[in-house]
């Protein structure tokens, strides 16, 4: 007698058995979530994406001081801050758009974030330090650092970068979509 071929059904009650029993044992694994481990990886990821002269108590040890001539160009003070998105332009609005969020998570949840407050607080103040550098001059806020399409077709750590460091600014005779 030939083997019975799998219908339709058969597979499909097949692979739902299959799915249940992976669901049943790996729930611990995908269902368990540590809040407060993923605070701290994301607090350090803003310390792996810092900008200037590095604290003593950076916690990414393979990280250097970089970019610390920013803003001489244009003869003003532009060294700190955080790079962007896994690259190395520093751009104002997406900076203070974070660093609120940030500062209103200190305010919300702060009282939760355990360890991670006082890491919290220097995220915010290493953000806030630039952003004040940034908008120091009255009647100018300078937005941008480094020029994202020769930084954009490359790919390199902060402490070997070689683009352009394009200092762009926002005044009156510059004026921004706002």
């Amino acid at each position: 007698m030939a083997p019975k071929p799998l219908t339709f059904p058969g597979i499909f009650s097949a692979l739902l058995a299959f799915s249940f029993s992976l669901l049943l044992f790996c729930h611990p694994i995908i269902g368990g979530h540590n809040y407060h481990d993923a605070l701290r990886k994301s607090i350090l990821f803003f310390e792996g994406q810092r900008s200037g002269r590095l604290p003593p108590d950076q916690r990414v040890k393979w990280r250097r001081d970089s970019a610390l001539h920013d803003g001489s160009t244009a003869g003003v003070d532009l060294t700190g801050g955080y790079y962007d998105a896994g690259d190395n332009v520093k751009f104002g609005f997406p900076m203070a758009f974070t660093t609120t969020l940030l500062a209103w998570s200190i305010i919300d949840f702060g009282r939760n974030m355990g360890p991670e407050l006082k890491n919290t607080v220097k995220a915010v103040k290493w953000s806030t330090d630039y952003l004040l550098k940034a908008t120091e001059k009255p009647g100018v806020v300078y937005v941008q650092v480094g020029d994202a399409y020769s930084d954009h077709s490359c790919w390199e750590r902060p402490e070997d970068m070689d683009t352009l460091r394009t200092v762009y600014k926002i005044d009156n005779a510059h004026p921004g979509s706002d």
